[in-house]
């Protein structure tokens, strides 16, 4: 059966690949899963029909069957216990990796998801500029940490994993910033995320989304 996933139909990404759904149309690309793909705009993810999927009206959702799913990293979880190729059959590596999709979403995401709140939505605010300094340097502080652990390794534990897959999701999210450029090893990480065909097939094809969106 063919799972149809939910997507932005006019991305405020404007195509850089940042929207959550990349995540999932990365997994399912990674483990060869043919996928369907049904566009929303904003007004639709608010109405019962989607809510009833998503009760936070966002995206992405998976279908498959009678099996209805919302969060990014649950429906990533869900593609690689269902599939080969992003968790390891080794019981130990398979718990790492897992751990290391949990530090992605939990612990490196939230200062960075503070620091685009902040751009987008605080720049009018009197404590704007003294309050940015501390959103960066909290994001610093975990980079320093994954930089340190990371190392001159390919990938986060072994082997490409669903951990990585998420890892390198959350820290694309700081291109705009420039900071993770000050971590080297880390930008290399994320380039060779970038370099696997199936990351490659996954962003053209939510680019192709907003391109077309763009167009009409």
């Amino acid at each position: 059966m063919i799972p149809t996933i939910t997507a932005f139909e006019n991305s405020p990404d404007r195509g850089k690949g940042l929207a959550r759904d990349m995540r999932v149309r990365w997994a399912l690309e990674e483990v060869g899963q043919p996928y369907d793909v049904r566009l929303v705009s904003f007004s639709e993810m608010k109405q019962p029909a989607h809510r009833a999927l998503h009760p936070f009206g966002q995206i992405p959702t998976y279908e498959e069957g009678d099996l209805a799913l919302f969060e990014s990293g649950a429906i990533v979880f869900h593609i690689a216990q269902r599939h080969a190729g992003l968790l390891p059959d080794d019981a130990n590596a398979r718990a790492r990796a897992i751990t290391w999709m949990f530090a992605a979403l939990s612990t490196v995401e939230p200062p960075i998801v503070d620091l685009q709140n902040a751009v987008l939505l605080e720049r009018d605010k009197g404590w704007y500029e003294q309050r940015l300094p501390i959103v960066k340097d909290r994001i610093r502080d975990r980079l320093g940490e994954l930089s340190r652990r990371l190392g001159n390794a390919d990938w986060l534990d072994g082997a490409f994993s669903a951990g990585d897959l998420l890892m390198v999701t959350v820290l694309r999210r700081l291109n705009a910033s420039g900071i993770l450029n000050e971590y080297p090893n880390l930008s290399a990480y994320v380039a060779r995320g970038e370099a696997r065909p199936a990351y490659k097939r996954a962003f053209d094809a939510q680019l192709a989304v907003f391109t077309a969106a763009s167009i009409g």
